[in-house]
């Protein structure tokens, strides 16, 4: 039966999110598999880091596509968007802590192509008036990413159960990144009534 590349690289992710250093041997072991057949499927650790990192792009891609982060309101179309990535946590995690990857041209380009995705998404829901405005929608769309990877490693550990996954990024970032409502200008003071002073006679 022939290895599926897909459930290799999915094993590849669960070792290599935690451990990005991790030898072949233990990724191949991992898999179920050995050592050649895994070299036979990727000639070598760097074309092996390189297919992850793709397989999270494509797997990211499709959660904004189907969020549909580009219609309507700018908070729901975030909340269909952790629906849609925490299934794929782990990659996010990869994604985030393999540095390397981002040296490949093809790669970057991919990764830029989605992060514009996303970055349009916090803009829009800044000029809706939903997003905080003095956070940039750049660094709206890192915290959001890098927390959705915090999320994976915090599952893969055990420290975080999956079906509240969803629940904890959206109430973690949503409630520091929704804009709050201007405060309530105070009433102004009632004057003091006026003492009147009894006429002398």
């Amino acid at each position: 039966m022939a290895t599926d590349r897909d459930t290799v690289l999915e094993a590849a992710v669960g070792v290599l999110s935690r451990r990005p250093t991790a030898h072949l041997d233990e990724i191949a072991r991992a898999a179920g598999i050995s050592r050649a057949t895994l070299h036979r499927l990727f000639p070598g650790r760097d074309a092996l880091i390189r297919e992850v990192g793709l397989l999270g792009l494509q797997r990211f891609a499709a959660a904004l596509d189907t969020a549909t982060v580009e219609d309507g309101d700018a908070e729901a179309a975030l909340r269909r968007l952790v629906d849609a990535s925490v299934p794929d946590a782990a990659l996010c995690a990869f994604l985030a802590g393999e540095n390397q990857l981002y040296d490949d041209e093809n790669v970057n380009a991919l990764w830029e192509a989605q992060i514009d995705r996303l970055r349009a998404l916090f803009l829009r829901g800044q000029q809706q008036g939903v997003f905080r405005i003095e956070l940039s929608a750049a660094w709206l769309s890192e915290a959001f990413f890098d927390l959705v990877a915090g999320v994976g490693w915090a599952i893969q550990d055990g420290r975080l159960a999956p079906r509240d996954a969803a629940f904890s990024i959206t109430e973690l970032f949503l409630g520091g990144a929704l804009r709050r409502p201007a405060a309530n200008t105070p009433p102004p003071t009632a004057p003091s009534a006026r003492t009147t002073e009894p006429d002398t006679p």
